[in-house]
């Protein structure tokens, strides 16, 4: 039997496919909901989040991003820059 934290796990996989279905098909506020709802189940069972999940979300206003349709993926010196459409930036090194 699964424990607790591979369910929470498994659930937060399946939204984070969801949403990216969500935002391919333009439903923006569906996709949004389910990001919202992956957050709080990591936050529910103390859970950090993909590193995936989290370079493709945005913090601000909880979007999944597409590259090209609604965010922008720039690289600078040593770090890649993502501007959502709402403003939220976020910077990760590579």
């Amino acid at each position: 039997m699964p424990s607790e934290e591979q369910l929470a796990a498994e659930r937060i996989e399946r939204l984070r496919a969801l949403a990216k279905a969500a935002t391919s098909a333009g439903e923006t506020d569906r996709a949004r909901a389910y990001v919202r709802r992956a957050r709080r189940v990591a936050e529910r069972n103390r859970l950090s989040l993909p590193q995936d999940f989290k370079r493709f979300t945005c913090d601000r206003c909880d979007a999944y991003l597409k590259p090209g349709v609604n965010a922008r993926f720039r690289t600078r010196d040593g770090h890649v820059v993502v501007t959502c459409d709402c403003g939220g930036h976020a910077r990760y090194p590579y």
